[in-house]
C-alpha cells in the first residue's frame, strides 16, 4: 500500500501476509506510523489496497472470497455480513439510547433486532442500561455497548482498534474476557493494541515495523504506549 507525496511514491505497507484465524485472538502491535490503521482500514475493507488481495473466508467447507474487483455495495455488504468493528472512541450516537445504537446496524426486522440487542447487552453485562444515552454510561460500559453492536449481525470476524486504550483495569480484564469468549466460540478475533497486557493475552502477535510484517507466534515484547501527541 502506498500514496504519492510530493511527486514521490511513499510505501506505507510492504508485502504484508497475513492470516486472522477463526478460534484466535491476534493482536497487531507496532509504533505510531508503522502502518497499522492503514492495514486495519484493508483488512475491514473499508480501503482498497493498491497491489495484493484481501481474502474473506467462508463458512466451513467453501473457499474464502476474493474481495479484488467488488463493487462498493458488494464490499458494504461484506462489512455488514462477515465483519464487526469496534473503534477506540466507541463511534456511539448520542442522541440514542444504548439499545438502539445496538439495533441500528440490525440487517433484519426491528422487533427481532430490539431482542437480540437486549440479548447481547445483557452478554456484556449492561442488561439494566440499555435506555440510558452514551452520556450517561462511563467509558467502559459505552466500549461495551460498541462491542454488542459490532456482534449484532453474529459477524465472524471481529476487528478492534485500540479497544482498551480508554478504559481502567478493571474494565480491561472485563472486555479482554469477552474477547476471549468470541474466540472460544470460533471467530477470528483481531486488536490492534499498544497496551502489553494485551499483547500478553493474545494467541498470537504480529508485529509492524515501517510497513512491514513480522510474526512472533505467541508473545512479543511489548510496545510502548504513545503519547497524546503521537496518535
Amino acid at each position: 500500500m502506498s500514496y504519492a507525496l510530493r511527486g514521490r511514491r511513499v510505501d506505507v505497507l510492504r508485502e504484508v501476509d497475513l492470516c486472522v484465524r477463526g478460534g484466535e485472538v491476534t493482536a497487531l502491535v507496532g509504533h505510531s506510523g508503522s502502518g497499522k490503521t492503514t492495514l486495519l482500514h484493508i483488512l475491514g475493507l473499508l480501503t482498497p489496497p493498491d497491489n495484493g488481495r484481501v481474502l474473506v473466508g467462508g463458512t466451513e467447507g467453501t473457499r474464502p472470497m476474493d474481495t479484488s474487483g467488488l463493487s462498493d455495495g458488494a464490499l458494504a455488504d461484506l462489512r455488514r455480513n462477515r465483519l464487526g468493528f469496534v473503534f477506540q472512541s466507541y463511534n456511539l450516537l448520542p442522541q440514542h439510547s444504548a439499545l438502539r445504537n445496538v439495533v441500528l446496524p440490525f440487517l433484519g426486522g426491528r422487533g427481532e433486532g430490539e431482542e437480540r440487542a437486549r440479548t447481547l447487552l445483557a452478554r456484556v453485562g449492561l442488561a439494566e442500561r440499555a435506555d440510558h444515552l452514551p452520556s450517561e454510561l462511563s467509558g467502559g460500559e459505552q466500549q461495551r455497548v460498541a462491542l454488542a453492536r459490532a456482534l449484532v449481525n453474529d459477524p465472524p470476524v471481529v476487528l478492534a482498534d485500540e479497544p482498551t486504550g480508554n478504559l481502567d483495569a478493571e474494565s480491561e480484564d472485563l472486555l479482554l474476557g469477552l474477547f476471549r469468549d468470541l474466540a472460544d466460540e470460533g471467530r477470528a478475533v483481531l486488536l490492534v493494541t499498544h497496551n502489553p497486557t494485551v499483547t500478553a493475552f493474545a494467541d498470537v502477535v504480529h508485529r509492524l515495523e515501517k510497513g512491514a510484517l513480522s510474526s512472533s507466534g505467541r508473545q512479543a515484547d511489548p510496545v510502548e504506549p504513545e503519547t497524546e501527541s503521537e496518535r
